[in-house]
């Protein structure tokens, strides 16, 4: 017997090498790269819809806004209207496309069937929710910063350039809210039975929580209770911290606004992740 038959006896009769088996370490790296992409690339085939349309979206508030108040409307907290403006829009799109990424993904593949396609591979539970959430964040973040470059670009014509103060804040807040909102998707997706009811999950919760948040108005000159109500809304942390990185200028204390909205991250996260080992509504 040669010493190239002795080697492939070897590995018949050591397990590491029988047919179909593959041993992975403590995290399936492979495979949790390998649906983060995936998540990815769906969305980047249809840049259009996904990318430049809420940009365009985003524009056209920021454009109608300017036009029809930055006139006669004084500065907010001491800055001017379009540099208040841009940064909450921003965000918005964000949060919303975030959340759009990783729920309308997982109802796809729950309507059309293929959730099993995710569900069979040796991934854990923990290891398709990072995936699932990273991918949502990463189309949350490449339309914010689209966005963004945008809003840039339309302020400079409009006399009022970007300015950045805080980086770290700007990337922060970027970064929990895509993190946030994937997870939210991700749990509206495993819940909803149709489109009907993430449609419901977007214009009752979603959107009202946007709208309501500081966007396009300060909070501290709400009067009360409407001002208290609205420090209850964990939008307004992420849209006044996010935006602070480019005005300079914070209404909610700094401390208060990381500990809100890295505790909603955690919470959402772990709760995608208790979903999704317990097969609810995707093994059924």
């Amino acid at each position: 017997m040669t010493l190239t038959d002795n080697t492939a006896d070897q590995k018949t009769q050591n397990p590491a090498y029988a047919f179909g088996a593959r041993r992975f370490g403590a995290v399936n790296w492979l495979g949790l790269w390998t649906l983060y992409v995936k998540e990815v690339r769906r969305f980047l085939k249809v840049v259009f819809q996904t990318i430049i349309a809420p940009v365009i979206s985003t524009l056209l508030f920021l454009i109608v806004f300017t036009q029809a108040f930055g006139g006669i409307r004084p500065d907010v907290n001491g800055v001017p209207f379009v540099e208040f403006l841009a940064p909450g829009l921003t965000m918005m799109a964000v949060l919303t496309n975030a959340f759009t990424n990783s729920g309308s993904s997982i109802m796809i593949s729950k309507v059309q069937g293929s959730i099993v396609d995710v569900l069979m591979p040796p991934l854990s539970a923990a290891e398709l929710a990072i995936a699932f959430i990273a991918g949502a964040a990463t189309r949350g973040l490449l339309v914010g910063a689209v966005t963004a470059a945008t809003c840039a670009g339309y302020m400079a014509v409009y006399g009022s350039p970007m300015h950045i103060e805080s980086l770290w804040a700007i990337l922060y807040y970027a970064v929990v809210a895509g993190i946030i909102f994937g997870a939210v998707g991700a749990i509206g997706g495993i819940w909803a039975d149709k489109f009907d009811q993430m449609a419901a999950v977007t214009n009752f919760v979603i959107t009202p929580l946007t709208f309501l948040s500081g966007t396009f108005y300060s909070v501290a000159n709400l009067p009360e209770p409407f001002r208290t109500i609205s420090h209850y809304n964990p939008v307004y942390y992420l849209i006044d911290g996010f935006r602070s990185g480019f005005t300079g200028v914070a209404e909610a204390p700094v401390g208060v606004s990381v500990a809100v909205t890295s505790g909603l991250a955690f919470a959402f996260a772990f709760a995608c992740y208790l979903l999704l080992r317990s097969g609810y509504k995707i093994k059924d």
